[in-house]
Order: C-alpha cells, then structure tokens, then sequence
C-alpha cells in the first residue's frame, strides 16, 4: 500500500466547558512522507456550499464560463459547480508547475481550450494559489481571448507565498506556506482521492 492511514491523538488544554474542542487528528504516509489532517472532508464541504450561495447572487444574469485547473482542481470544480445555480457552462485547461513537495517554478504549456470565452464572465477554479506564477499565466490568457470579467476561485490559498497582484475573488481557506496534499492535490501523483487535505509534517 502506498497509502497508510493511522489515526493519532493530540490532546489540547482547553477549558472544562470546551472539552468538545479536543480533537482526532489523523495521520497518512504517502510514498516517503508523512501528512497531518489540515481541513476535514466536512468542513471542505461547507465552505464550498458558502462559496456557491456567493458565486450564484454575485453572477447572476451573467454569461458565465467556469474554467477548472487540471489536474489538481478537478474535485474542488465538480463539487463546486455541483451547486452552481446559473446558466453556465464549465471547461477545463491543463498545465503544470509542481514537482515533489516544492514549487518547480516552470509552467508548461496551457492544453485544452475549446471555449470561446470572448465577452463572457470566467471563473477560473484553482485548486491552490500559492506563488502566483501558474494565475498569472491564465489570466494573461484570457485577456488575450477577451474575456470581458475574470474572477478568481481558489480552494487553497498561501498568502505568504503570494507575489502577484491579481486578487483573489473566492478563498475557500487561507493555509501557511506548507506543502498540502488531498482533494485533488498530490504528492508525485498519489494522494488526489483523499478527501481531506494534509500538511506535511516529515
């Protein structure tokens, strides 16, 4: 197996009244690390319900093209768009910059567009934003395909990490510079079907 899943038990001191607050936190071994529970499956599940009620009164009556970031994007973008209530369409690019557990820099080619999107609303759906570099390349891309508004949905979003100047619309939740894995995100390409997301811890 290359996934293990140990469930570990870290005691906090709280006050009597709060001892509901003491949490199970779970440990896996992807491969050659080892990943901390960051965000649980179900709190995952309620921001997104929150993003989609804002998304849906924000663009409505808009002409709106979702945009997902394969690979790692493509749970966040299905859930999401699950509970979009617009007339809007989705689609899906392909591009990479991750390799192991840092940030190679490097962004490859953008594969698969087969919208037009000139005049409409775009969300683009990202599963992390953490330098910027991978963002900034999208939207460049789609102010040359003319887009007429970009808007930014992030599952994941590293604000210390961040260098670009391109807001962020929709932030699921604000994480620290740590390498993460789970709900679509991976670790040499294991760890995409988990439904929470990890912190590496060793």
């Amino acid at each position: 197996m290359l996934i293990r899943t140990k469930i570990s038990y870290y005691f906090h001191i709280f006050a009597p009244a709060d001892i509901s607050k003491i949490a199970v936190m779970k440990e896996i071994r992807i491969l050659d690390k080892t990943f901390r529970e960051l965000i649980t499956e179900k709190a995952i599940l309620c921001r997104i319900d929150e993003l989609a009620r804002q998304m849906n009164n924000d663009l409505a009556g808009k002409d709106v093209v979702f945009l997902g970031i394969l690979n790692g994007a493509f749970l966040f973008a299905a859930d999401l768009f699950r509970r979009i209530n617009l007339q809007a369409r989705i689609s899906f690019v392909k591009l990479a910059s991750y390799e192991g557990t840092s940030s190679s820099g490097s962004i490859k080619e953008l594969i698969g567009w087969n919208e037009d999107i000139k005049n409409k609303t775009i969300v683009v759906i990202e599963d992390i934003v953490d330098t910027g570099n991978t963002l900034e390349r999208i939207v460049d891309e789609l102010v040359i395909r003319k887009a007429s508004e970009i808007k930014i949905a992030a599952m994941l979003y590293k604000p210390a990490a961040y260098t670009k100047d391109i807001p962020i619309d929709y932030v699921g939740f604000k994480i620290p510079n740590d390498f993460v894995v789970g709900y679509g995100l991976d670790y040499d390409g294991y760890g995409r079907n988990l439904s929470s997301v990890y912190t590496l811890i060793k």
